[in-house]
């Protein structure tokens, strides 16, 4: 296919003035939301993110909790990991390989690129060390470097894993080391030849044996052709022994992150659905996860709602596809997941936080921010509650974009900033 040329950003201001507004904050959220009507155009309205610096402000919490800022000047923090000792790995990394197909992705292009970092990709890990406890975390040092765009993390006795954007490796791990003692050994390849969305997402079963990762769609709705959908759009299952896969759960456009519920051993996952339906169409959503199961992409969205942009149809897929557990409002982009501890208080005690990057293609932004996701019987109940905001200015000045969040069980919450390239930390304070 013929690549279309990229557009001066002159060109795209007058497209973009062209569309006009879209919507506004009608975001709906939980097990049953209200769906708008599918909207069509020429293109999405966008909101480009113009970053600017923290300086001495931080980002805002609820009353009797106090936010600290415990690592900066990092290379693109994505997810973090808390080790049994307390220190922390950081995974740092872009990847991304796809060529553009049309216009408007040239033009979305050109929007992501202005919300993320100008800083050059770390493609390593790491270490975040609070030797005494009070706080501050005073030593910051690489622990593994020379990785491939690194995303998803996950430990198990002596054994670390790591999800690059080709490749899930694992390091043999001592605890208290600050330095991997070699190079990683492969467990398996994971798709990359193209990469549209190559975030790999990770976690582990409870007793070690599987690890399941997230692998993302190679377009919007299949715009490159099935064939570059191979084993995309789905979980895998892996055998942490011998590397063997196999697809866990299917049309799942894009799973970036993924934790396994305490206590009951479920795998749950947050998704980014499609765009280009509306400023309120398709909820990024929270779901537990069942074998086998298929979530609808491309072929249908929140159930059976059918995506007429695909072709060809599937009416079998689209009579079987699963409805997520609960929807966490359209293009709030959710890529981090952390079960709660009872450590973590009150009304947060338990349920799960959700960093939300925040969108791209609104005329009013949603998202920037770390939502708490109240559970009750193991389940969703309620609206999200805002835990961490203030990443977005209402002039539209953006101080960074929360990526992973780990919750430590001793009570606080781990938040990766991307676009200012910064760990926060979250405690209470009273």
């Amino acid at each position: 296919m013929k690549q279309a040329p990229a557009l001066s950003v002159l060109a795209i201001s007058v497209l973009l003035s062209a569309c006009g507004g879209e919507g506004d904050n009608a975001q709906s959220f939980g097990a049953q939301p209200k769906l708008p009507d599918p909207q069509r155009g020429l293109l999405p309205s966008m909101k480009i993110a113009d970053p600017v610096s923290w300086g001495d402000r931080k980002p805002t919490v609820p009353s009797g909790f106090t936010v600290t800022a415990i690592a900066t000047d990092l290379k693109i923090p994505r997810q973090t990991l808390l080790l049994p000792n307390g220190d922390i790995l950081v995974a740092e990394g872009k990847g991304g390989n796809a060529p553009k197909l049309k216009p408007k992705d040239v033009i979305a292009g050109y929007i992501k690129a202005q919300g993320t970092t100008s800083v050059k990709s770390g493609n390593r890990l790491t270490l975040l060390r609070d030797a005494d406890g009070d706080g501050r975390y005073e030593l910051q040092t690489v622990f593994a470097d020379n990785l491939n765009a690194p995303y998803g993390l996950a430990l198990y006795e002596g054994k670390l894993y790591v999800a690059n954007q080709d490749a899930l490796v694992r390091f043999e791990y001592q605890e208290g080391q600050t330095e991997a003692s070699g190079p990683p050994t492969k467990v398996t390849d994971l798709p990359a030849e193209i990469n549209h969305h190559w975030t790999k997402s990770l976690t582990i079963s409870p007793d070690g044996r599987f690890l399941y990762v997230g692998i993302g769609s190679n377009s919007n709705i299949t715009e490159r052709g099935m064939e570059a959908e191979v084993d995309r759009a789905m979980i895998w299952q892996i055998d942490a022994e011998t590397g063997a896969h196999k697809p866990y759960a299917t049309g799942v456009r894009n799973p970036t992150a993924l934790a396994i519920q305490p206590g009951t051993g479920q795998l749950w996952a947050v998704a980014n659905e499609r765009d280009e339906l509306g400023p309120d169409l398709v909820p990024d959503y929270l779901t537990s996860i069942q074998q086998g199961g298929f979530y609808g992409w491309p072929y249908s969205y929140w159930g059976q709602n059918v995506d007429d942009r695909v072709r060809p149809q599937n009416p079998d897929k689209v009579a079987v596809a699963i409805k997520p557990d609960y929807a966490l409002g359209s293009h709030v982009a959710a890529l981090g997941l952390a079960f709660s501890t009872p450590a973590m208080g009150g009304e947060f005690a338990d349920g799960v936080f959700v960093g939300e990057h925040g969108s791209w293609n609104r005329e009013q932004p949603v998202g920037y921010k770390v939502v708490f996701v109240p559970f009750s019987d193991g389940r969703p109940a309620g609206e999200p509650v805002d835990f961490v905001t203030g990443f977005r200015t209402d002039e539209g000045k953006t101080f960074g974009r929360p990526v992973g969040v780990t919750v430590d069980p001793d009570g606080a919450l781990i938040v990766a900033d991307d676009l200012s390239n910064t760990v926060w930390r979250i405690t209470r304070s009273q």
